[in-house]
């Protein structure tokens, strides 16, 4: 019998601060913020859109059709949201159960503006609106952040982070101390970015799970 024993190998994502750059759940937080910034804008103008449309006409049978289609066009993309969700996260979200098996377009109509997973869906999408702007300030600051990480490969190079009142913010990295303080800087940045994506999907996360159906992977009450 051997009594020798092997030290458990301790993974990089385990580390203090920077293993955040080591986990999976990260880069999958990270791809839901660049598919989520175009989706959430495409969600604001067509409901948003269409319910105020809707709303404004609804005096004349166009303004009810508006609304219909917002009704049942968001239940689609709240399907298509709880797929997403379940591929980004470890959560296994059902399809809700609560409209039954009506018969005949009106009791149809009434069993989806009755179910309470329409309105959860709708407010899913009108909060997925509010994650936009985080999201893209995210993926902004990663992208700058690799930009200057990866300066000295451009060396000497010219980083331009955006504009203020008018004028590009730039940062000359033209010099060997300018090249030596890029790297961590833009390491440091790309830390950052990490731990706010994750910030920003466990946000999506808890909404999802909240809004778009229950987890089958947490224990019943």
């Amino acid at each position: 019998m051997s009594f020798l024993h092997t030290p458990s190998r301790r993974s990089l994502a385990d580390l203090p601060v920077v293993g955040v750059c080591f986990e999976r759940q990260t880069y999958a937080n990270l791809a839901y913020l660049v598919v989520g910034v175009p989706l959430g804008v495409l969600y604001s103008v067509l409901f948003g859109l269409g319910i105020t449309v809707g709303a404004l006409s609804s005096v004349v049978g166009v303004g009810v059709a508006i609304l219909t289609a917002v009704l049942f066009g968001s239940r689609l993309v709240a399907g298509l949201e709880r797929r997403l969700a379940n591929a980004v996260w470890p959560v296994d979200l059902r399809q809700p159960t609560d409209v039954g098996d009506p018969t005949g377009s009106v009791a149809i109509l009434r069993a989806y503006v009755d179910a309470p997973s329409t309105w959860r869906g709708l407010g899913f999408l009108s909060m997925r609106v509010w994650l936009v702007p985080l999201a893209a300030i995210v993926l902004v600051v990663l992208a700058n952040a690799i930009t200057v990480a990866t300066a000295p490969l451009r060396y000497p190079t010219t980083v331009t982070f955006g504009e203020r009142n008018g004028e590009p913010v730039t940062w000359a990295v033209d010099t060997a101390p300018e090249v030596a303080l890029a790297v961590p800087a833009g390491l440091a940045g790309i830390v950052v970015a990490g731990h706010a994506a994750n910030g920003v999907g466990g946000v999506a996360r808890r909404m999802a799970v909240a809004l778009l159906g229950r987890d089958r992977s947490e224990p019943s009450a």
